[in-house]
């Protein structure tokens, strides 16, 4: 038997003075998992004194979604979207890369695909 390991995590890291949003997702995501990540992200970005919020996404191990889940994530996406100033996607496949230039199309903000983790970071500290 194996096991599938699947979701999202998240928390707030800072760098220099700079805080940013981390979102690490594994696995293929399913509309379940979207019922427990929503009220969870919705919840930490309703603290956050900041308007313009700072995003980066480790997809490293982000293997896609249900169909189901793909539409949950678009509907965060128009919730949060206007919150987001900078949105730094790192991952190592190259779907992602086009995925992060659609959703550049349903956030205020930039959205930037990076490969390598430090370049993301810099290009958020700008």
């Amino acid at each position: 038997m194996s096991t599938q390991r699947h979701g999202l995590s998240i928390g707030i890291e800072r760098i220099n003075n700079d805080f940013f949003l981390t979102l690490k997702v594994s696995g293929q995501l399913t509309h379940k998992d979207y019922e427990t990540i929503t009220p969870m992200i919705d919840s930490a970005l309703a603290e956050v004194k900041q308007p313009e919020i700072k995003a980066l996404i480790d997809g490293t191990e982000l293997e896609g979604w249900e169909l189901r889940a793909a539409w949950d994530d678009f509907k965060l996406g128009l919730k949060h979207g206007n919150q987001f100033v900078k949105i730094a996607i790192f991952g190592n496949k190259g779907w992602q890369e086009m995925m992060a230039k659609i959703g550049s199309w349903f956030v205020s903000g930039e959205v930037k695909y990076f490969e390598n983790e430090d370049a993301a970071l810099e290009w958020l500290s700008e």
